[in-house]
């Protein structure tokens, strides 16, 4: 954690194992919260590896440089209302991202038409790109499936 952070009241709670539906899966949870203990924020994660049905399900089919190495897929992250615009979510981002030396890539699953396409432009601005399209379930709807190298280079930012 940087000075500068420490100064605006960041503190790291926690990054737990948890279960994910009814599949033991290990991920990754990080919680943000302000001075006097309130959250702030989340993210949620877990890892993913070639063949996984988050793989499947998305089409076109994606290319063997995305799929064949484990890759970070990023499933939530929240900011309370009141810290939205700020940086936060961007900050709670890197930071789950920022010890993810084994695995090249980071993806996500976004509604195309949540804040009116405002959340898919949020993270294209982060370095994210169109990856295809997904269907997790025949009740959702479609999403776009997002894709970006965990480490971004200066000619991304």
């Amino acid at each position: 954690m940087t000075g500068a952070s420490a100064a605006k009241g960041w503190v790291q709670i926690s990054r737990a194992r948890r279960r994910t539906w009814p599949l033991i899966a290990f991920g990754e949870r990080l919680d943000r919260r302000d001075t006097e203990g309130q959250s702030v924020g989340h993210v949620y994660a877990n890892t993913i590896a070639h063949g996984d049905r988050y793989w499947q399900r998305t089409t076109p089919a994606p290319a063997a440089k995305y799929t064949d190495h484990p890759a970070v897929a990023l499933k939530e992250i929240g900011v309370r209302p009141s810290w939205r615009k700020t940086g936060t979510a961007r900050r709670i981002h890197d930071t789950l991202l920022a010890n993810r030396e084994d695995q090249p890539y980071v993806t996500l699953m976004v509604n195309p038409a949540a804040g009116d396409g405002k959340v898919h432009a949020l993270y294209q601005s982060w370095g994210y790109e169109d990856l295809g399209r997904s269907q997790p379930s025949a009740a959702s709807p479609v999403l776009t499936v997002m894709i970006r190298t965990v480490r971004l280079g200066p000619q991304d930012m």
